[in-house]
């Protein structure tokens, strides 16, 4: 529960409860704290084993997010595939664009940092001259 705090701050919050609580008030607040706590956990405990028993199948909390209970209990996994393919066929088309026009860049003589549209500086004589070409940014688009 308090993995995220370390010890100094554990202690920052201990005192400040204790100046807003007092030395007699506090135990009763911190017991308070706690069967809230446990009362709570019960009160989710009971209702997802009611759930469990109505719908006939396991539930956890987890399943409780309506997106993972509605892809868990009410869709098959041949549902759920259908639903996601053009999704799938999208992004592998994406990546494989994407990885083409890197690899045509890549090809490209020097870096492609090295691109200036003013360099006019002619090719040699050995080599085909080859319009200069820009880099394509994934992330800018």
């Amino acid at each position: 529960m308090f993995e995220n705090l370390n010890w100094w701050e554990i202690t920052v919050l201990l005192l400040i409860a204790l100046f807003l609580f007092g030395p007699e008030r506090l135990p009763k607040v911190i017991g308070d704290g706690l069967r809230m706590i446990r009362t709570l956990r019960n009160m989710a405990r009971n209702a997802t084993s009611d759930l469990s028993r109505e719908l006939g199948t396991e539930v956890s909390v987890e399943d409780l997010n309506p997106k993972t209970f509605i892809r868990k209990h009410l869709l098959s996994e041949e549902d759920e595939a259908a639903l996601r393919r053009p999704i799938d066929d999208a992004i592998g088309d994406l990546k494989r664009v994407t990885s083409d026009v890197n690899g045509s860049v890549s090809g490209l003589r020097g870096s492609p940092g090295d691109y200036r549209p003013s360099d006019s500086t002619p090719p040699a004589a050995d080599t085909p001259a080859t319009p200069p070409a820009q880099r394509y940014d994934a992330d800018a688009t």
